[in-house]
């Protein structure tokens, strides 16, 4: 692999996986999630036509998604664009190769920008961080800026989402400066990315099996703590019928509402770590 390609992906393998690995499911007859591992990419769109993408997975997750999409949309299909929620290694995984192929334009928050234009790495995983065993292998995990140059672009400033008429960005900050959820109002319908997920993403046991709960963003690569509880609270407020979240099972009903209301109540003891390099002694509320 040339330097170029070297900066443009990830190509670390991540021993992760989940029994919810290699399957996917449709939440709505235009809105469907697939498991890469242990992350969800969504697409959106109905099988006959237009589509979007939202996130690539993790490193080398490309041909993947690629059978994925075949079985979905046809052989030669392709998406309008790509949405990210935010640029992580397991939310990009597979993008390089995707528009290298595809030749369509990503999209993300423009504080974002600097982690996908090669110009900022993120801050490294935080080992030291209270929490199971996939917290304690995170330094594996890779935290370099990848570097899309022009292809990816900032989200408009007024909330729309280029050609999704229905659906709103969401500044969701805290698990990443840029980080963004995805919102459809007519039908209630969130995809949450990491501002909050359904499975405890630190345990290993918990991922594996994904035991389903409400939880807040993976806790060894969130950098601000205040603002993941602020970006909580404005989901929750919105009060979503059915979530896709970045990591776990899509949640709907009175299990979401509760988890929820729960998560924002009781955010210091459920979410936040006792002990890490991002934790404060100050008290969220």
């Amino acid at each position: 692999m040339d330097q170029n390609r070297q900066q443009r992906e990830h190509d670390t393998f991540i021993p992760m996986t989940s029994v919810n690995s290699g399957t996917g499911k449709e939440v709505k007859q235009d809105v469907y999630y697939y498991t890469d591992q242990i992350a969800n990419i969504i697409c959106i769109g109905n099988p006959d036509g237009k589509w979007f993408l939202v996130d690539a997975g993790l490193p080398n997750a490309a041909e993947n998604i690629k059978s994925v999409v075949h079985d979905r949309f046809g052989k030669d299909s392709k998406p309008e664009a790509i949405i990210l929620t935010h640029g992580h290694f397991d939310h990009v995984g597979g993008l390089a190769d995707l528009i290298d192929e595809w030749n369509v334009s990503v999209y993300a928050h423009k504080m974002e920008l600097p982690f996908l234009q090669g110009e900022q790495d993120y801050p490294e995983p935080d080992m030291s961080v209270e929490g199971g065993m996939l917290a304690k292998i995170s330094g594996l995990y890779p935290n370099e800026a990848i570097n899309l140059g022009d292809r990816v672009k900032a989200l408009p400033e007024d909330h729309s989402v280029p050609g999704m008429e229905d659906w709103e960005w969401i500044h969701t900050p805290g698990h990443s400066p840029g980080h963004v959820s995805f919102y459809r109002r007519k039908d209630s319908l969130l995809i949450s990315g990491d501002a909050f997920i359904t499975v405890r993403q630190d345990s290993f046991y918990n991922v594996l099996t994904q035991e389903e709960e409400v939880n807040g963003p993976p806790r060894y690569l969130t950098t601000d703590w205040k603002l993941a509880y602020e970006s909580v609270k404005t989901l929750e407020a919105l009060r979503p019928q059915i979530v896709v979240p970045g990591h776990g099972a899509a949640m709907e009903g009175e299990d979401l509402t509760e988890g929820l209301r729960r998560l924002v109540d009781h955010f210091q003891s459920l979410a936040v770590p006792d002990h890490g390099r991002y934790v404060d002694d100050d008290r969220l509320h």
